[in-house]
């Protein structure tokens, strides 16, 4: 994922805060935009504006997952995959990872 000012077409993601335990940090996801196929810690996600997002994973396979604005959940997938918004609205996910 970029920091901050990400390329057209790739997320935006805002650091918020971290230490040497935990990293917090804002995904902004414009319709299209998409992330890196890459392996992620568990995560408690919090959804500020929801949407669609589709997981792609190394194999190929694909997975929807919908968003709905104020939905919390906690993602233990530890597989590399990477993160394509398909939907036509902004999502924002709020999210707090073990490092």
């Amino acid at each position: 994922m970029a920091q901050d000012k990400a390329k057209a077409g790739e997320v935006v993601v805002k650091e918020i805060a971290q230490n040497d335990k935990l990293r917090v940090y804002q995904a902004t996801f414009k319709p299209g935009d998409s992330g890196p196929s890459v392996k992620r810690p568990m995560r408690a996600v919090y959804a500020i504006k929801g949407g669609t997002l589709e997981r792609t994973y190394e194999d190929g396979t694909k997975e929807t997952i919908v968003w709905k604005s104020g939905e919390s959940r906690l993602v233990a997938e530890e597989r590399p995959y990477g993160l394509k918004n398909t939907g036509k609205t902004v999502i924002v996910l709020h999210v707090v990872q073990l490092k």
